[in-house]
């Protein structure tokens, strides 16, 4: 039965000041909207400019169900096209990553095209004389992203072409981007390592929410606290902390220095985390990275960089960085209730290896599947998509220093444990999803 296509008064009502209602978890007929109205007509982070160096290397994604190519070129720009042959349609790289050489070519009829999808040749092409394939999107070759932008090397597409432009819809959160490639003294990052990926049961908006849930660790991640206190405790005081305990222990840090550390939410669902301090603040000092990083950007900037460590910074609804350590997670949506995560860690050009050893260990402590941390939130994360589906109660609470006046601004400083930063989340999906809805297909 359909409930909500064609009924952005219905949509708009999911979402009040204070609450949201479940069905925005629970219900595929809305998944399927929103892969229409809201992930098309936002910019989605696609990759970064480092997975691709050379001409004709590609990565292969699915961004919002639609399958994607981005190639380096010849002339070395970056291009999105959509993965698809013109022909028969079908997917003319399967592999997740690789280089194709000097053109594309399709597995199946062997249609070939220019990096950039032009059409390059075809078999038995007499076969085609005097016929309508030149006139027609067949004969045109491959469709191509044509809202692409590269950030400082970070890669976004837009596949509608509505929505805003690039800097309207980003805004001032793009900061977070720069201090983050600005903790290279050559002001240049690279993906390395590789990539954790975790594909969770439950709705990517129970993810994106808990990105920006500061009263949970205390509660959820006790175990693991408790196990680093005292791994801790049997340590000599005197002696450095392992890597692991120095980014395990604040999680433990408690209600007050969590809502102490600030936050600070941005229009269209944006928002950064930990605006004044973070559990990321007290990594031991590098002074020689850190006389290298006065010498690129001047003291007052490379002062600037080392006191700002955002727990994180949400590109809504795509993507969270975190400038130290220098990770990233990727939010790919497959399901009303299935969530693909991606984290990957950056490394700094010109930086000790220090900086990459936190980035990769960060993300093998707190985001693989098989961790400590990550194994208590995934748990839950599953058990609220069940839990929803229970009788009674259609609602979910988010009234933590809820302000009726918060939404007269695009922009508020807040403390650390306010519920803004989801409210905020869920006012920009009802934005988009019912400007979308109403401007039609």
């Amino acid at each position: 039965m359909t409930v909500y296509r064609d009924r952005p008064d219905r949509v708009a009502a999911l979402v009040q000041g204070d609450r949201v209602h479940r069905d925005l978890y629970l219900s595929e007929e809305l998944f399927a909207l929103e892969r229409q109205h809201l992930f098309a007509n936002t910019w989605l982070f696609l990759g970064h400019a480092s997975q691709v160096p050379e001409p004709g290397d590609f990565v292969a994604q699915d961004i919002a169900g639609r399958p994607l190519l981005m190639v380096r070129q010849p002339d070395g720009a970056v291009r999105a096209l959509y993965n698809r042959c013109a022909h028969k349609g079908a997917q003319l790289l399967t592999d997740e990553s690789g280089n194709t050489g000097r053109f594309l070519r399709c597995p199946y009829h062997a249609w070939t095209y220019q990096l950039d999808g032009a059409p390059l040749g075809l078999p038995l092409k007499n076969g085609y004389e005097g016929t309508q394939l030149k006139a027609c999107a067949s004969g045109q070759g491959l469709s191509v992203v044509k809202h692409l932008k590269l950030y400082r090397d970070f890669v976004f597409v837009r596949l509608s072409d509505t929505g805003p432009s690039f800097e309207d819809y980003f805004g001032p959160v793009l900061g977070a981007i720069d201090d983050m490639v600005e903790r290279s003294p050559e002001g240049r990052l690279s993906v390395g390592g590789g990539v954790l990926r975790n594909i969770i049961h439950c709705n990517w908006k129970i993810y994106l929410e808990n990105i920006n849930d500061t009263v949970h660790p205390m509660s959820t991640h006790e175990s693991a606290i408790h196990a680093a206190r005292a791994l801790r405790d049997s340590h000599d005081p005197g002696a450095p902390k392992p890597m692991a305990l120095e980014q395990i222990l604040p999680f433990g840090s408690g209600h007050e220095f969590f809502d102490a550390m600030g936050a600070r939410v941005f229009a269209n669902g944006h928002s950064e985390l930990g605006v004044n301090f973070s559990i990321h603040s007290n990594y031991a000092p590098l002074p020689e990275y850190e006389a290298a990083l006065r010498t690129a950007h001047g003291p007052a900037r490379a002062a600037e960089i080392l006191q700002r460590a955002p727990q994180n910074a949400v590109f809504y609804p795509s993507l969270s960085v975190k400038g130290s350590p220098q990770a990233i997670r990727v939010i790919r949506p497959l399901a009303a209730n299935r969530t693909l995560i991606e984290a990957w860690s950056l490394r700094a050009a010109g930086a000790p290896a220090l900086l990459f050893e936190r980035a990769m260990s960060y993300n093998r402590l707190v985001f693989s599947p098989m961790s400590v941390l990550a194994h208590d939130d995934v748990h839950l994360f599953e058990s609220i998509q069940q839990g929803l589906r229970a009788d009674g109660n259609e609602w979910v609470s988010l009234h933590r220093n809820h302000d009726a006046a918060e939404t007269q601004q695009a922009s508020v400083t807040t403390n650390g444990t306010n519920e803004l930063l989801m409210r905020n989340q869920f006012r920009a999906w009802a934005q988009s999803m019912v400007a979308g809805m109403e401007a039609g297909p």
